[in-house]
């Protein structure tokens, strides 16, 4: 009786757990673009209006990838991104930043090589867990354009870009 008491509480707080994050929305307005150079809005689940509809097209797939710029305990300046959804087959190929001021473009290995260093730039930590950008204090309040390369294995690429404001 007492483990059946227990196993319900613990239904019971796992179903509202569930349901307490369904009602968060994502600030998120990226867009999806093939090499074609058409776009979509990465949080609008109808493809965008093309100049031949009856073509099918790559931006029917949908990429959505979070950037949380929230302060955090650590010293430095950082914004996290995490690849929520993204077409089958496709991987992160290169991240970049594109300002007036800057131009950042990281492969994967240069990422990876930035986690392990703490070197800025794009990282990826050791076990692929974090995602995001350092950046020194001189890039602070920079206004640019976050660019995420995608490719799959026929070297078909998609890019999905949001303009932020380092905070």
């Amino acid at each position: 009786m007492k483990n059946k008491k227990i196993f319900l509480l613990t239904l019971a707080l796992f179903a509202l757990l569930l349901t307490s994050a369904c009602g968060t929305k994502a600030n998120n307005n990226g867009a999806v673009t093939d090499t074609n150079g058409a776009a979509t809005d990465a949080g609008n689940t109808k493809p965008a209006a093309t100049a031949d509809a009856a073509a099918p097209t790559e931006t029917n797939e949908q990429i959505l990838i979070i950037i949380d710029q929230t302060p955090k305990p650590i010293e430095g300046n950082s914004f996290d991104f995490g690849v929520q959804q993204l077409p089958e087959g496709y991987a992160l190929a290169e991240m970049q930043w594109i300002s007036k001021e800057n131009l950042i473009v990281n492969s994967i290995q240069d990422a990876i090589q930035h986690g392990a260093s703490g070197e800025d730039g794009f990282y990826i930590s050791g076990n692929g867990q974090y995602t995001g950008f350092f950046y020194p204090d001189t890039m602070k309040g920079e206004t640019g354009q976050v660019v995420f390369l995608f490719k799959n294995a026929e070297g078909k690429e998609l890019t999905w870009k949001k303009e932020i404001t380092l905070k």
